[in-house]
């Protein structure tokens, strides 16, 4: 299995702020990072519904949740605050205005790990959940999942584990979308407030891996 910096640093990004800190509050207790892109091209994902999606561009910021007892990393893919993407016709009215999300992207883990710069690193198990606000819900790389059990890189518990997860990012995530949308919203005023607040937080700059 892979290890994932949670600063992304293999996205080919370059001098973006990456902030960690630890978030105990009665709305999430775990792990939060953010990411702000500060340069870099527009890319883009398409989807069924919601159509052509951007994941990547100046001006978005990622904000990454890793929730205790749980094996995810929530990744949000927000537009420049205040804004969405008006070509998708079918983006709902906005939850929050200041936060609008793309897409969210959940990677199912197999633990968390600390590098020797302190930055979080998951251990990528390969099944993902991909959603979107226009109510796009898809169980991704099930195909490398069963591959990873079958070459004996998984046992029957890790693999098992993994769908179960799934299972658990779906009913908790995808059933109430909206809702999801609030409760990451508030989550990143959290984060957001931390910044603004000057409190002491790891806060390192990345750059493009060579």
């Amino acid at each position: 299995m892979k290890h994932k910096r949670l600063n992304r640093d293999g996205w080919g990004f370059q001098y973006y702020p990456y902030f960690q800190m630890r978030i105990d509050h009665e709305i999430f207790h775990g792990l939060a990072c953010l990411i702000r892109l500060t340069d870099g091209e527009k890319n883009y994902w398409e989807t069924p519904k919601a159509g052509r999606i951007q994941v990547t561009g100046a001006g978005m910021t990622w904000l990454e949740l890793i929730p205790d007892l749980t094996n995810r990393v929530i990744t949000i893919k927000y537009f420049p605050d205040g804004t969405h993407d008006f070509e998708r016709k079918q983006y709902p009215a906005p939850v929050n205005v200041n936060y609008q999300p793309s897409i969210w992207y959940v990677d199912v883990t197999d633990g968390i790990e600390f590098d020797e710069n302190g930055i979080a690193v998951y251990i990528d198990k390969y099944l993902d959940v991909i959603f979107t606000p226009e109510g796009d819900v898809k169980v991704d790389d099930r195909d490398e999942l069963d591959e990873a059990y079958k070459s004996g890189e998984l046992s029957a518990e890790q693999y098992n584990a993994a769908l179960e997860e799934a299972e658990l990012i779906l009913r908790d995530l995808c059933s109430d979308i909206p809702k999801t949308t609030e409760w990451c919203a508030q989550i990143r005023q959290l984060v957001e407030d931390k910044i603004a607040g000057g409190e002491a937080i790891e806060m390192t700059f990345g750059k493009r891996e060579e």
